[in-house]
């Protein structure tokens, strides 16, 4: 197999990673009952006239599965840390304490589940998405270097390959969507 085919499949086996790597990091904001750090820390605060996550201004723990306590690091950082996480799509109540920030997470209703696994389902199938459109442009790739002169059973088997690879990353998004629906709907 010659090293461009190489390069080419080892740069989508790269992608579909990431890809599979940005599904779960995408899943992992999406609340299942339990309080989780991943919920906020993306969330941005004006920090000195800069938008900065909460993760950089501010330690985020859960000192129960309900709760969530955001302690800024600088006191004047409460009142903003509060006001953007009641202009998130969160739907969460923040109450300020002296220097911290506490956020009590509500049981989900059987609606709100559904909802949310919804959502999920959504996420994976871009993901799912994203892995196909790597295949796509690695099989155009590996078409264009046939037409350069590459013989065509090692580009017939590179194909396989990437289909191979295809496949295998579609069932970790699948496991991705089963693992996060079942936390979801636990009660």
């Amino acid at each position: 197999m010659t090293e461009e085919i190489q390069f080419y499949l080892s740069e989508a086996e790269e992608s579909m990673q990431k890809s599979v790597q940005h599904t779960n990091s995408e899943l992992l904001k999406i609340r299942a009952g339990k309080a989780s750090p991943a919920m906020v820390e993306d969330l941005r605060v004006d920090y000195y006239g800069t938008p900065t996550p909460i993760s950089q201004v501010a330690g985020i723990t859960t000192p129960d599965a309900r709760t969530l306590l955001i302690k800024p690091w600088e006191k004047n950082m409460v009142a903003e840390i509060g006001k953007a996480i009641k202009n998130s799509d969160l739907n969460l109540n923040p109450q300020h304490e002296a220097d911290s920030i506490r956020l009590n997470i509500p049981p989900l209703t059987e609606e709100r589940r559904r909802d949310l696994v919804k959502q999920v389902k959504n996420e994976t199938e871009n993901g799912k998405i994203a892995i196909r459109n790597i295949r796509k442009d690695v099989n155009d790739s590996l078409r264009k270097l046939q037409k350069e002169g590459t013989s065509e059973d090692a580009v017939r088997d590179a194909e396989a390959k990437v289909q191979k690879m295809t496949d295998s990353y579609i069932v970790k998004m699948d496991e991705l969507l089963a693992k996060k629906e079942a936390e979801i709907m636990t009660v």
